[in-house]
């Protein structure tokens, strides 16, 4: 079993800076791509960021400049890093992430996601 396991969430001003982390457990033989989604209510679920094991990045429109993530692949762990925050970055954070316990044997996992709230 894999489990994502998210932290880092909260309420916070606009302007201010949070920290996402999502850790992956159990029997991982190797987290391929990584990232972050959200969710605001009313909406449909899109792409905050992603990066690859080798640190490729790629990050929605609406973040670019702002957010940063980043990994570490000897604890199977990413991070976003969220800067100068808006009411409109108001969501739940699900972490993403492709693991392969196996070399053949891939799959999609979600965790469970994290609120983050900005005010006004």
């Amino acid at each position: 079993q894999v489990q994502l396991v998210e932290s880092g969430g909260g309420l916070v001003q606009a302007g201010g800076s949070l920290r996402l982390s999502c850790a992956a457990s159990g029997s991982i033989f190797r987290a391929d791509a990584m990232g972050w989604y959200r969710q605001a209510p009313g909406k449909q679920r899109e792409l905050v960021a992603t990066i690859t094991r080798g640190g490729t990045t790629n990050y929605g429109d609406s973040v670019k400049g702002r957010f940063t993530i980043s990994r570490d692949n000897n604890k199977n762990t990413v991070y976003l890093q969220m800067n100068a925050l808006k009411p409109e970055d108001t969501a739940v954070y699900y972490c993403n992430a492709e693991i392969r316990i196996t070399w053949y044997d891939r799959k999609d996992y979600w965790g469970q996601g994290t609120q983050v709230t900005v005010s006004s």
